[in-house]
């Protein structure tokens, strides 16, 4: 299996310029958490690059869960500071369950010991051309000789877009839609849509479809932001099929890394998130429409001045990851993909 030899920091961003900042307001930067120390490490290098090119506020970095600081280690850290307003951002690609639900309440739950704080919740990456434009420079990469030296063509060539997985059917969807964007125009055989967990279909049936077009080749493209285990579970099932399928060449992408585009989209959000400018697609949250099918349950998704979601804050809501995956059967996934926690 080949592997294009991207550099995940990029040496580009010394170069970067980014717009001012309409408040010195200090920033937590929210990422997902991992087990994995390098993936952990890499998030913590991207929170310290993003920083350096603009000191005039502090940049806290914490994660939602599996590693630490948390959250709330975050937040006191502003306390301390003496700050009272606090910018949010979710470092996730897509707007699914814990952008909506699990950070906000993690939120909530720091504003029961401090009260008196006032937090400015941004939105996720989404969709935007700059990440659309990454991933096109590296498929682009893929066509020069040194990477492609069969000269197979991209006719030939099925491309294999690998997501996360949620549980959120509207993140879900996002990724399809993302895949279908890329594909556009791009001159491949076809794009085939898969997870590494939760979501279906996954990786492995991805490589199913994905060899019935009989092509010469398959780009795996990880759409991540960091490493990590899943990261490195999406390599070894590739080299798994490499060696199943030696007269298939299987090019596996690197996941995006601290990039220029990454940190410019980031400035972005912030600015946004302090001029109060946050806009979130709710029509389709299961959160809001379970709500609406509660009368006792008010959700609101208020970007404007603050993030509001009137959560309970006694749901004893725990992030508990084991070995086990409830919904690796497709019916049981169908049965409770709409279901709100």
């Amino acid at each position: 299996m080949q592997t294009l030899p991207i550099n995940q920091i990029s040496s580009d961003y010394q170069k970067i310029v980014l717009k001012p900042l309409p408040y010195q307001r200090p920033l937590l930067m929210i990422g997902h958490g991992t087990r994995d120390e390098q993936g952990r490490q890499v998030f913590m290098d991207f929170v310290h690059t993003y920083q350096e090119l603009d000191r005039s506020r502090p940049v806290i970095p914490c994660f939602l869960e599996l590693t630490q600081p948390n959250i709330m280690e975050g937040v006191e850290y502003c306390v301390k500071e003496g700050y009272t307003d606090i910018s949010a951002l979710p470092i996730l690609l897509f707007a699914a369950r814990h952008n909506k639900f699990d950070v906000t309440n993690e939120l909530d739950r720091t504003r029961l010991k401090y009260p008196q704080l006032q937090f400015h919740y941004g939105r996720h990456f989404g969709i935007t051309p700059s990440i659309i434009n990454l991933w096109q420079n590296r498929l682009a990469q893929l066509d020069q000789s040194e990477h492609n030296p069969d000269h197979i063509s991209r006719e030939d060539t099925v491309l294999l877009f690998v997501g996360r997985g949620s549980s959120d059917p509207d993140a879900n969807g996002d990724v399809y839609k993302l895949a279908r964007i890329l594909w556009e125009g791009s001159g491949y055989k076809t794009v085939e849509i898969c997870f590494i967990g939760i979501s279906h279909p996954r990786l492995e049936e991805g490589f199913r479809r994905a060899l019935l077009y009989q092509p010469k080749r398959i780009i795996v493209l990880p759409y991540f932001l960091f490493m990590g285990a899943l990261m490195k579970k999406i390599y070894t099932i590739s080299e798994e099929h490499q060696e199943k399928y030696p007269d298939v060449n299987i090019t596996c992408l690197p996941e995006m890394g601290i990039q220029p585009e990454l940190l410019e989209l980031i400035r972005e959000r912030e600015i946004e998130t302090q001029l109060g400018e946050v806009k979130m697609n709710c029509e389709m949250c299961k959160f809001r429409l379970n709500a609406l099918a509660n009368d006792d349950h008010h959700h609101h998704h208020d970007h404007n001045n603050h993030h509001n979601h009137h959560h309970d804050h006694n749901h004893g809501h725990h992030h508990h990851h084991d070995n086990s995956d409830p919904l690796i059967d497709s019916i049981a996934y169908h049965e409770r993909i709409w279901q709100t926690p």
